[in-house]
């Protein structure tokens, strides 16, 4: 029990409206109101936190008689700061992915977010610019819309390009090579498998892999492209003609016909025998066409798996519906992890691996060496020595690399200073994971200013 004493004034005046006022306690009661101010502040933290439905469920819960409509109506936007924090981070985050994007401000010194745009326009972004001056420095990706703004309404502003991107984008660079060189890789491994000794097991022809339907898809596909491009027709009345999108006519297009077949193999076991279907193939090329066999063999090599995917895939082999393995040749993207990563943190085996992959294709070799030095650029600050790199790059580097090198000059200002200073946009990442969090939490059914107003109080 609460035993309260306030006072009660009247007004002695008959024009006054109001005949009574009551004497208000700090902090404890507020005039015209259903709740106390305590109560009141509990019910909007747990609307910040949970939002309509599941604040509800917990206001049940702790009998504290409120309504989803009730919850959501007590949360106001703070007011944002008539000047821009000196050191700024911006970055987009989706409402749906691919479709509408918006944008987050954070102060990256504070590491609380400022304020949430509804859009990622340059526009939008070069406006709230001008409404509150004062950043200094600004963090960004390499997407140019954010870059306009910044020179246009804040051209003393310092852009830095967040580092983390930069790896990104030259890890795509890398795989894109990795992928362009896979016939390289496969002819090392055809040729070291041609090395080694075959025993004699079956005085029998060996026999013959039937191909793929999609195999003779592709090579059929990729003949008749080719035909009608050489005629002189273009890419949209080659499209019309074979009834294709236009993007898989220039795919076909621009892409070896070994790279087309690598990706549309159709059926290559997943999991514990991927590893191992290099073996199986050549054996059942040499005549060995037992599964049990065939199980029993690639156990002592390292399987350990069951016997079930090896019948499968020997049953694939048998009536063409899987691409076999041709040999045994990593993936771009694991030749890119071994080389993304700092020197030095590769195990024994991956560097074997690498060292194989960089002796069987030479363009590969030149990309990882220069992966390398970005990454020693980039993780001890030696922003000075960019334009060095952007000119052994230039020399002869294989052109995904040479394409993000020359992507590095149209924004050199921004990529040195990523280089050289402390600042990134980190911060910035995980307050746009903390966004996608909120905003799944809210199913999709809340309007852009619920979602700001619910980022900005958790701020």
């Amino acid at each position: 029990m609460i035993s309260l004493q306030v006072c009660r004034f009247f007004c002695e005046r008959r024009t006054c409206s109001r005949r009574t006022f009551v004497e208000q306690v700090p902090d404890l009661t507020e005039p015209q109101r259903r709740h106390s101010v305590g109560l009141r502040r509990w019910m909007r933290v747990i609307a910040t936190f949970l939002g309509g439905r599941p604040g509800e469920r917990l206001c049940r819960t702790l009998q504290l008689p409120a309504g989803r409509t009730h919850l959501l109506g007590l949360l106001t936007a703070p007011a944002v700061p008539e000047q821009a924090p000196r050191v700024l981070g911006v970055d987009e985050f989706a409402f749906r992915k691919g479709w509408r994007y918006g944008t987050v401000l954070v102060d990256v010194e504070a590491a609380h977010v400022v304020d949430v745009l509804p859009d990622r326009d340059a526009v939008t972004f070069a406006d709230w610019l001008r409404e509150h001056p004062g950043a200094e420095i600004i963090c960004r990706d390499r997407a140019s819309a954010y870059s306009s703004a910044v020179r246009e309404a804040a051209p003393g502003a310092q852009e830095i390009a967040d580092r983390w991107h930069l790896l990104a984008n030259l890890s795509s660079a890398v795989e894109k090579t990795c992928h362009q060189h896979r016939s390289c890789l496969r002819k090392q491994a055809e040729a070291e498998r041609d090395a080694q000794p075959r025993p004699i097991i079956n005085p029998l022809p060996p026999p013959t892999l039937p191909p793929t339907k999609i195999a003779v898809r592709t090579r059929d596909r990729y003949a008749d492209i080719h035909r009608l491009l050489a005629e002189g027709r273009s890419v949209s009345a080659i499209a019309r003609l074979l009834q294709l999108d236009r993007k898989t006519v220039r795919r076909f297009r621009d892409t070896d016909l070994d790279q087309l077949l690598s990706s549309a193999r159709h059926g290559r076991p997943k999991g514990v025998l991927e590893p191992f279907t290099a073996y199986p193939t050549e054996r059942f090329t040499d005549g060995v066409t037992s599964p049990t066999d065939l199980f029993r063999e690639i156990q002592q090599r390292g399987y350990q798996g069951s016997d079930l995917p090896v019948r499968r895939y020997v049953a694939g082999l048998r009536t063409g519906t899987v691409e076999p393995a041709r040999g045994a040749i990593p993936n771009p993207r694991k030749i890119t992890k071994w080389i993304m990563p700092p020197r030095g943190t590769l195990r024994a085996h991956e560097e074997d691996e690498l060292l194989k992959v960089r002796l069987a294709c030479p363009d590969i070799a030149r990309a990882c060496d220069l992966a390398r030095t970005f990454h020693d650029l980039l993780q001890h600050r030696r922003g000075h020595q960019l334009l060095e790199w952007v000119r052994e790059a230039v020399r002869d580097a294989p052109a995904p690399v040479l394409s993000f090198a020359h992507n590095l000059c149209l924004d050199l200002d921004a990529v040195t200073a990523g280089l050289t200073l402390p600042w990134s946009s980190g911060i910035v990442e995980g307050h746009v994971n903390r966004i996608k969090t909120i905003k799944r939490a809210m199913y999709g059914r809340a309007s852009f200013r619920l979602l700001r107003t619910r980022v900005l109080l958790r701020a």
